[in-house]
């Protein structure tokens, strides 16, 4: 959390520890009533369940409720924009994902400034996305599947789990990258995107990895490549995309707490320790990871710095596309 500088009065030595006493003091104090948590989303996704398991463990550990409030639309933004709204005094929290990075420039216009608006506390964890086909695809690489695409225009599709999102944005990238012809089919959410492809409709997909995982298991998909730095744990002899031999498409999905700028440093310091600390519990791995989700935990400053290199990112592989949301 950025810490603002203060101009002291120094008419006696011990006035200088006052400003230390009072913020002490108001961490302690915090949370003093219920505290509200957003989620620009529809509920039962990662983020929501997510998000849930944060507000228990944080109402478990502080003694006053975090509740979670589902405002979901236009992607996001509807939920996104009330948070920015929302008075900056720790009782009203943001949980959300790479959207709220993507979305300022594939919209014409969002309600809230992703670089002033909000004040990071923590990325809470990761989860992977993975390019997959049906069965009947005849490609084993990715390599493979550019070749077959090429060599067939007009004909193949590719499912995400909806417009604008980081899964979506990679398929993208994979055409622009590739100049192959791609046609872009989004549903409405990971699972139902790879459910299509089971169905072969359309053969080829981009979604989260734990949606796939149970299909690709089974023999139902067929996975080409994790779109990561690093591989899966639960697939580890799948290829990241660099080792596929296209080092510059990869993309992790997150999930992240972000507060309204202005919020007391105190208490968004006092939010950062709590979470670090609920996302280091073995029970919280567990469930995060049956979500496909990895733990992160960085600090404030690390996951700030991080929105403003992802926000670059989205946005050249947008212009790049030229999508732009209707």
């Amino acid at each position: 959390m950025r810490l603002p500088r203060r101009r002291f009065l120094h008419l006696a030595a011990g006035f200088s520890a006052l400003p230390a006493l009072s913020g002490v003091a108001k961490a302690q104090s915090y949370p003093a009533r219920t505290v509200r948590v957003i989620v620009p989303y529809s509920p039962g996704g990662p983020t929501d369940v997510c998000a849930r398991l944060i507000a228990q463990k944080l109402s478990d550990r502080l003694g006053k409720q975090f509740y979670v409030e589902d405002i979901a639309g236009a992607g996001g933004n509807i939920g996104t924009g009330q948070a920015a709204r929302a008075a900056a005094d720790g009782y009203t929290i943001l949980i959300t994902v790479n959207s709220y990075v993507i979305n300022p420039t594939l919209y014409e216009k969002v309600p809230y400034d992703a670089l002033k608006d909000f004040e990071a506390v923590t990325q809470v964890a990761i989860f992977q996305s993975a390019m997959f086909v049906h069965p009947s695809v005849p490609a084993r690489t990715v390599a493979e599947l550019v070749a077959l695409i090429k060599a067939n225009p007009n004909k193949y599709s590719f499912a995400s789990p909806g417009f604008g999102t980081p899964s979506h944005l990679l398929g993208e990238q994979f055409r622009v990258a590739t100049n192959v012809d791609l046609v872009h089919v989004p549903y409405g959410g990971s699972g139902t995107a790879a459910t299509s492809v089971v169905a072969d409709n359309p053969p080829i997909g981009f979604a989260a990895l734990s949606s796939a995982v149970p299909f690709i298991q089974d023999g139902k998909l067929r996975a080409l490549a994790v779109m990561s730095r690093h591989r899966s744990l639960a697939l580890p002899d799948l290829p990241t995309i660099a080792e596929a031999g296209y080092p510059d498409l990869d993309g992790d999905a997150w999930v992240g707490v972000l507060v309204p700028a202005g919020t007391p440093n105190e208490v968004g310091a006092r939010l950062y320790q709590e979470i670090i600390k609920i996302i280091a519990e073995p029970d919280t791995k567990e469930r995060l990871a049956a979500l496909g989700l990895e733990p992160v935990g960085d600090s404030p400053e690390q996951f700030s710095a991080q929105l403003k290199v992802e926000m670059e990112k989205w946005t050249r592989i947008i212009r790049a596309a030229k999508i732009r949301a209707e």
